[in-house]
């Protein structure tokens, strides 16, 4: 499970399947979908009910809650076993972000499953929620559209156009977290209940005025409660399948009329959504009371297929992460022709020590991402500014990136010039670290070779890794012309101890 977590592109053909894994609050899911002439084309489902967010008890999981976890994704993993690893994504959601220590969780869940997992921001969640819709159900040319997606433990909020997400949000209301929340002893009343619906209806109040001024042409809801939702509507006879203003009144109300959470028994209500759609209908009641909404028609796709068609993106010309890295440059008035020369020498080092088959295409992107972006934090101030840089990238709402590959690249970003320092890299799981400390190595070297930011050439430039040792060849004759370089290069060497590595410096 070494690697970036599948960050290069795709070499896709014909027959090749696909596989995403969404570990939901609620509930896990993986989808498999083979590859034909293009499109994807879903061959396999399968869905566990986990109830992960019921287990979260002061930043961390119950055994039961971790235990019906790993068997799940012992259980999955069983059925990726044969499609090639940088084909697979797997997600993790809402619960495994507010876990105080994610990575106690994730190292047994990655073990079980036998695959990296990727923990996403509330807005990365959403924007794949609405890619998943949007190719399910192609958008009209020009129209804009509303996704709410009720979950366990959030609630995504987006309005898009075509393909693209404009704004997206995540708010702390799922049906698990809004259940246990006003409905904690397991009984209902009405006043409970209007209590709850001016609680949250409070809380979407801080985008509501946006999206509204915005506007939709149509609004779709995705995920189990508003699928279950919908079949309550559908099988009371008050609509066809979808959620609409005057329905969701009657609905609440047969709701109430059961006093407590554990008897309810609604037309179209599953049995396995029983205990939490009391939380879902009520963050339901509130969007549309917040939003003004008068009908949510439902669709079948959610988060999971739109991990696939991620994926596919990744695989042409449509990778998130080029775009996002483009539009970080542009909104921090980066110099592109000084970050372009470290970012190919950054490259010409990595291909000459890759070799050796510690490094894969996986950091070479993200070694390429990190130069692009390694001066972010000038805009600010000079003096830290890798300090900067570095938080502005592990605290933004990047498109394409997972929080790994975030603090990843922030730890590539703040440990490239100065004493790096052990610690720098305590964010990332220990099957990243030495490809991270390797990485950092690298950009110092091709940071420092650019420190006087003029265009000349590089000559003779070789360099090879041997385990913890980097060593860099220079033409010597160039070298002794530099003699402010050659002094970076002595303070280079010392640095490196931070980093656990070793620079030599030759010449030829």
């Amino acid at each position: 499970m070494n690697g970036l977590l599948h960050s290069a592109r795709l070499p896709l053909k014909d027959g090749d399947q696909l596989a995403a894994v969404d570990l939901g609050s609620n509930s896990f899911h993986m989808v498999v979908a083979s590859y034909v002439l293009g499109q994807l084309r879903i061959v396999d489902r399968i869905k566990e009910t986990v109830r992960l967010a019921e287990g979260l008890e002061k930043g961390a999981l119950t055994p039961p809650a971790r235990e019906r976890a790993l068997e799940c994704l012992e259980r999955f993993g069983q059925r990726l076993r044969d499609i090639p690893p940088q084909h697979i994504r797997a997600i993790a959601t809402n619960t495994v972000r507010r876990l105080a220590t994610p990575q106690a969780f994730l190292g047994p869940a990655e073990s079980a499953l036998a695959h990296p997992i990727e923990v996403v921001s509330g807005r990365e969640e959403a924007r794949l929620i609405y890619l998943g819709v949007a190719h399910e159900q192609p958008p009209k040319a020009g129209h804009l559209r509303l996704v709410i997606d009720i979950g366990g433990g959030s609630t995504e909020f987006i309005i898009g156009s075509g393909f693209e997400a404009i704004e997206r949000e995540s708010v702390q209301v799922g049906a698990i977290a809004t259940t246990r929340r006003f409905f904690a002893d397991g009984k209902l009343s009405r006043k409970q209940w209007k209590s709850g619906v001016a609680a949250v209806s409070a809380e979407l109040q801080q985008f509501a005025g946006t999206y509204r001024s915005l506007g939709w042409d149509e609004a779709l809801g995705s995920s189990g409660t508003a699928r279950a939702i919908g079949e309550m509507c559908a099988a009371m006879k008050l609509t066809k399948g979808a959620i609409t203003a005057e329905a969701l009144p009657k609905v609440r109300d047969r709701l109430l009329e059961f006093e407590r959470i554990d008897a309810i028994a609604l037309p179209g209500l599953s049995e396995d959504r029983q205990s939490i759609i009391a939380g879902g209908l009520l963050v339901m009641e509130a969007a549309f009371d917040a939003l003004g909404l008068q009908r949510l028609a439902v669709s079948k796709a959610a988060m999971r297929e739109g991990i696939l068609y991620d994926m596919l993106g990744r695989g042409g010309l449509d990778d998130p992460r080029e775009a996002s890295v483009l539009a970080l440059t542009e909104r921090y008035g980066i110099d592109r022709a000084q970050a372009q020369r470290v970012e190919q020498t950054a490259l010409r080092l990595f291909d000459q020590v890759a070799v050796e088959g510690a490094l894969d295409g996986d950091d070479r992107l993200m070694l390429a991402r990190a130069a692009r972006l390694h001066e972010l934090g000038l805009t600010i101030a000079h003096s830290k500014y890798h300090l900067h840089g570095a938080y502005i990238v592990e605290n933004s709402d990047i498109a394409g990136f997972s929080q790994q590959q975030q603090q990843f690249l922030a730890a590539l970003i703040r440990t490239h010039r100065r004493r790096a320092r052990k610690t720098d890299f305590d964010a990332l799981p220990d099957r990243l670290l030495a490809a991270a400390r390797h990485i950092a190595a690298l950009l110092r070297v091709a940071v420092v070779l650019h420190r006087g930011h003029d265009g000349e050439p590089i000559p003779q430039l070789s360099a090879r890794m041997q385990g913890e040792r980097l060593t860099v060849s220079l033409d010597s004759r160039w070298l002794e012309r530099r003699p402010l370089l050659k002094a970076d290069l002595r303070t280079e060497q010392g640095y490196f101890e931070g980093l656990d590595m070793e620079l030599v410096v030759e010449t030829t």
